[in-house]
């Protein structure tokens, strides 16, 4: 049996029924006995993780790792153990560095069961005792008062001035008014309108009040938020795709090669294990081995610089997905707001008056006095920047504080004889001040109510007869304020003595003046969000307030302009998910949303192609950060649960920050997608040499051992190097990135295609040379092994110093290195020096020249490598020539 659905839309009467129980006596503790048989206990479920193993194998089911396992398979057969264990090491690293990153992610439930709470007050058997909140049951009768976090989901049966706390599950900013004797008979009211209810996670910040459990564990609210993150399936972000979509081109690519060659080496009559051994080449030379580790490095550097923009990401890829976003859907409350209630301004008689938030203002005495009157009816404190109590009295401390009073020694001079408390009736509150032996009686709440049983008004420091036309006026501009989405405060005082009883407190009253408060934008945020719109990103605003508060900060950021902009979570619910998403880009702000219209939302974005990333702070913002191509959680205000779910989370709260990150990411994906060209053009320029060479009926130029010495060390440092290019400022003058944009894509390919070729032209050359200096052919089958290896070092010296030097050529597609500044990445010119070096550490020790097969170069022939070596770069520098004068046409 399920009560849920029934608590907030049913009588009191029918859910005590229902439930059988007596909320005088509760249940009995062999009715909770079965019940929590029947119901289990009361905590939230995780679902079962996978072992360290598994996800090691994961990271195994890729192309480019199927390959190489092949390839270990052959070297090992052939007896050529280094080669084996070579590979086998990189295969080890790539997978050691994905399981890290997997283990790193995904603590959102974790998070979420922290939430629940270790006691509980429950009356059971007709006696109140604390118990385990793991053991609460439906029907169990909760006493709640000031403080205390509710631990199950809750139909309250009595509320006395209660307030609850519910802005990590609804996002509103100030506490819920709860009210049990209401019935919402619409199914569909949104969580934030059930006032009748109360749900787990959610504290009570004043009165107190009794309910009846109407759900508990994975059947409450969060329980709800619980099963979402649950069963989200993380999609995978767009450089996975392509890296997945490279891996599998050039596993084809390389067995296809291998295919080819096994036939050639057939019809050449070629020796069986020779053919192995190039066919392991080959696939050496197809793959580039160190892209997974390199793209790693390249994504771990930028997250290392996105931390001290106060941008921690706990998922590398998630870096590159930021340069392709084209939606930011953003929470309202503590993300575009400062979640913090704050009085802009005063009316009285004379006018409205702004309020200047730490600065100088200059007020009339009566405005001063109308502080002083909210100050001391206020129960809240606020000492170093904290404050206790309801957002809203701490907004009338520091309207104190900005107009210059001493607060301090306001309330040290008064003393609070009496009170008439506030209750939902009123929707007042009064209290009687001794102000040195002088009685005040001072009053707030709704003006409406207030202004009723108000007989007179403060004009310039003199009481007057209230009149309608003061009433009128005071209403007009209190309804002009709430349309701007402001809360309106109003206060009253009269003069009274020590006698004055709480009864005759509300009577005769002069009318002061009111406050409009709101919890206001952050300063920096509209820059932001206009600085993002140039650069082709929309903002949307997704948030559990009401319509009208929700438009009133969307069109003062620049959000929306329209309130037909505007749609609320009932408005969602009829319609079908078909319909929704195809109305989805109508509409800049959503309502009175509930964590599953948050999900409903997001997913309806991404259908329609576009690149999501959630912000958020509270519980209910979990799911969709989970479901978002990029969840950004608040790091200060945040939630465990909320940056538990998140791929990013923001030290500073700042939503700025999200377009600085935004902008580092579109500059890391062009880093990695240079380090990406720069490895495929390298390894297509040895594919070409060994094909070619193997083709005509030349030995292999290079060996497997070279191939993997100059794909794991001499192409890596240039690669990583790349990818620490300065960012280009002009970056955000950019629309965002297809999704699905290829890394070959304008005109990228041709580079690829152009470059690897004649890399592999050149390499081809240099072993040609080889042979011709010894006076031998390639063709020559009686050349000496002495020759043979001469040649391979010419290929190898030649191919490493064409790759090394054209790097340079690669850092922008039509600037000359001389414009860029050949130094102003020094990380590169340092890959350079030291690639350089290594190789001269390989030709120049005896040991790692047997090992490798190679010799030491004589000065003509150092000549010749660098001539050829500098040759691309060269070419790449004139072609740019043409390409900038296309550009300036």
């Amino acid at each position: 049996m399920s009560f849920q659905k029934m608590g907030f839309s049913e009588s009191i009467e029918d859910v005590l029924e229902a439930l059988k129980v007596d909320p005088a006596q509760g249940l009995s503790e062999e009715i909770a006995s079965a019940r929590i048989k029947e119901f289990g206990a009361n905590k939230l479920r995780a679902e079962k993780k996978k072992s360290i193993f598994l996800l090691f194998v994961e990271q195994l089911k890729n192309w480019l790792i199927f390959i190489l396992l092949g390839a270990v398979v052959i070297t090992l057969f052939m007896g050529e153990y280094v080669d084996a264990v070579i590979i086998l090491l990189v295969i080890n690293v790539n997978a050691v560095l994905g399981v890290v990153q997997e283990v790193k992610a995904g603590k959102a439930i974790e998070a979420l069961q922290k939430l629940t709470f270790p006691k509980a007050l429950v009356r059971r058997a007709g006696a109140v005792k604390e118990i385990d909140s793991e053991n609460i049951v439906p029907g169990d009768i909760l006493i709640l008062d000031a403080g205390r976090y509710i631990s199950a989901d809750l139909r309250l049966l009595e509320s006395i001035n209660l307030q609850v706390d519910e802005s990590s599950l609804t996002g509103e900013s100030v506490p819920s008014e709860k009210d049990a004797s209401l019935v919402h008979e619409d199914p569909k009211t949104a969580l934030g309108d059930r006032a009748n209810s109360a749900f787990m996670s959610s504290i009570i910040t004043s009165g107190r009040g009794i309910g009846v459990v109407v759900g508990t564990g994975m059947k409450t609210e969060i329980g709800k938020i619980a099963a979402i993150i649950n069963s989200e399936v993380k999609s995978k972000t767009p450089l996975e795709i392509r890296l997945d979509k490279l891996g599998k081109t050039l596993g084809i690519i390389a067995v296809l090669i291998c295919v080819i060659i096994f036939i050639i080496a057939i019809l050449q009559g070629r020796n069986l294990s020779e053919m192995f051994l190039m066919s392991v080449s080959l696939a050496v030379a197809a793959i580039p081995e160190g892209l997974a580790a390199i793209v790693a490095v390249v994504l771990a550097i930028g997250v290392t610089n996105l931390s001290k923009k106060n941008a921690i990401i706990k998922k590398l890829s998630a870096v590159e997905t930021l340069g392709s976003l084209n939606i930011i859907c953003s929470d309202k409350t503590g993300t575009l707001t400062q979640n913090k209630m704050t009085v802009t301004n005063c009316f009285n008689l004379e006018g409205e008056v702004p309020v200047i938030r730490s600065g100088e203002n200059v007020v009339s005495e009566d405005i001063m006095f109308l502080a002083k009157a909210m100050l001391l009816c206020s129960d809240a404190t606020y000492d170093n920047e904290k404050g206790t109590g309801d957002p809203t009295e701490i907004a009338l401390l520091l309207l104190s504080d900005d107009f210059g009073i001493d607060r301090e020694k306001t309330q040290s001079g008064s003393k609070r004889i009496d009170e008439l408390p506030f209750d939902s009736d009123r929707k007042l509150m009064s209290a009687l001040i001794e102000e040195s032996g002088k009685y005040t009686v001072y009053t707030k709440g709704a003006i409406g109510n207030l202004i009723k049983i108000c007989t007179h008004v403060l004009e310039k420091g003199k009481t007057i007869p209230i009149t309608d036309s003061h009433k009128n006026k005071h209403l007009a501009a209190a309804e002009k304020m709430s349309d701007k989405a402001l809360r309106t405060l109003g206060s009253a005082y009269k003069t009274a003595n020590m006698n004055t009883r709480s009864s005759e407190m509300e009577n005769d009253l002069v009318f002061i003046g009111f406050v409009g408060m709101i919890d206001p934008p952050r300063a920096e945020v509209k820059e932001s969000i206009q600085k993002a719109k140039g650069a082709g990103v929309s903002t949307l605003m997704i948030t559990g307030d009401h319509r009208n508060t929700a438009f009133a900060i969307a069109s003062e950021l620049g959000i929306a302009d329209a309130i037909e902009q505007t749609i609320t979570g009932p408005e969602i619910d009829e319609l079908t998910d078909k319909e929704f998403a195809e109305k989805i880009q109508d509409y800049l702000v959503f309502a009175r949303v509930s964590p599953e219209h948050k999900v409903k939302i997001v997913r309806a974005l991404k259908s329609q192609g576009n690149i999501v990333s959630m912000t958020g702070d509270g519980v209910n913002d979990a799911p969709s950060l989970n479901t978002a191509d990029i969840g950004v959680a608040m790091g200060i205000s945040g939630t465990d649960v909320a940056k538990g779910a998140s791929d990013m989370i923001l030290t500073d709260d700042n939503f700025s920050t999200i377009v600085a990150a935004i902008e580092q990411g579109r500059n890391i994906y062009n880093n990695i997608k240079k380090s990406v060209i720069f490895l495929i053009t390298c390894n297509l320029g040895e594919v070409i040499t060994i094909f070619v060479a193997l083709l005509i009926g030349w030995k292999a130029p290079l060996l497997a051992t070279q191939l993997l010495w100059i794909n794991l060390i001499t192409d890596s440092l240039p690669a990583i190097a790349l990818g620490m290019d300065p960012g280009s400022p002009d970056v955000m003058k950019d629309k965002p990135r297809p999704a699905k944009e290829s890394f070959f894509a304008n005109g990228a390919g041709m580079h690829v295609l152009l470059g690897g070729s004649l890399i592999g032209l050149l390499t081809i050359a240099a072993y040609f040379f080889g042979y011709y200096e010894h006076g031998y052919s390639p063709f020559d089958k009686e050349a000496t092994q002495n020759t043979v290896e001469y040649a391979r070092t010419m290929a190898f010296m030649v191919l490493v110093v064409c790759q090394l030097f054209y790097s340079l050529a690669l850092r922008n597609e039509s600037k000359s290195i001389f414009n860029i500044g050949v130094f102003t990445n020094k990380y590169l010119v340092g890959a350079i020096i030291g690639g350089m070096a290594l190789q001269l550490v390989v030709v120049g020790i005896p040991a790692l020249q047997r090992a490798f097969h190679l010799q030491m170069p004589d000065i003509r022939a150092w000549g010749i490598i660098f001539a050829l070596g500098l040759t691309p770069l060269a070419l790449n520098e004139f072609i740019k020539v043409f390409v900038r004068a296309s550009k300036r046409k």
